[in-house]
């Protein structure tokens, strides 16, 4: 339902080509979602009135709430859009995670999808898919504060350092449940996506090597700025902590996303 073509005051980015619409230059809003778009991408944009919430941008950088829908699972379109095309066409691939995709192509489509807020572009012209992996984690790294957050760092670390396995296990569901609910559930749907690349024979990327490539993005440090000491310390231990979460049972991590599963794009 848009209203009428008019000219842009204040530069801001086109839903659905990510480019900024720039001083008098004419452009098209939908009356019900406020979608901005270029007049050039009327064509392209196949769901212009679609009431939705986060018509904006997303920040450059915020904790992960920031990118959270507002209805759970609480998990940001970006991890979603992102998880599913590595799903999609990714799990034949070997060294998911850890061969780097070429480094400018996975800043311009992390700024792309950033500057898109909810609407996002697809992926699939993306080629190489290490690139979409290199989004993901670029992403995570980011954020203001690892996905386990500062203040539960240190419980996350002293839970899997537990010798006991099962007592180990109690402990990590324990503090898990104590996340922000968007962190709770994005490392839940990351956790539930991580076991399926880890059993793809093709991936070669057992837990092990996983945990060795998120330890230091999902786990991080336990404040912004950790002297060289604490990260010489810290580093052996993140893996640690991921390694322990992946040994967890899907059917954990499961309660957390499949409440409200509906509203993830479908696997």
């Amino acid at each position: 339902d848009p209203v009428p073509p008019f000219q842009v005051i204040r530069p801001e980015p086109c839903c659905v080509c990510g480019s900024r619409i720039r001083f008098g230059k004419t452009a098209i809003k939908c009356c019900q979602c406020q979608l901005l778009l270029h007049a050039k991408c009327r064509e392209q944009c196949p769901s212009l009135c679609t009431p939705r919430p986060h018509h904006h941008p997303w920040p450059r950088e915020g904790v992960l709430a920031d990118f959270a829908p507002s209805t759970p699972p609480l998990v940001p379109a970006l991890v979603v859009r992102c998880v599913t095309e590595v799903e999609t066409r990714g799990l034949t691939e070997t060294g998911l995670y850890r061969v780097p995709g070429t480094e400018q192509l996975v800043r311009e489509w992390k700024r792309k999808l950033l500057r898109a807020g909810g609407v996002l572009p697809a992926l699939s012209s993306v080629t190489d898919i290490h690139v979409v992996c290199g989004v993901l984690k670029d992403f995570l790294r980011g954020l203001k504060e690892p996905l386990v957050t500062f203040s539960l760092h240190p419980a996350f670390l002293r839970a899997a350092d537990i010798p006991d396995d099962a007592a180990s296990d109690t402990a990590l569901r324990h503090v898990v449940s104590k996340l922000p609910p968007a962190n709770r559930d994005t490392l839940a749907f990351l956790m539930l996506h991580l076991l399926r690349v880890s059993c793809s024979p093709d991936c070669k990327m057992d837990v092990l090597n996983l945990s060795r490539v998120f330890g230091p993005t999902l786990v991080g440090h336990s404040s912004a700025n950790p002297t060289p000491l604490a990260i010489m310390e810290d580093t052996p231990r993140q893996c640690k902590v991921v390694a322990r979460l992946l040994s967890l049972p899907p059917s954990f991590w499961r309660g957390f996303v499949e409440r409200e599963q509906e509203n993830l794009v479908p696997m």
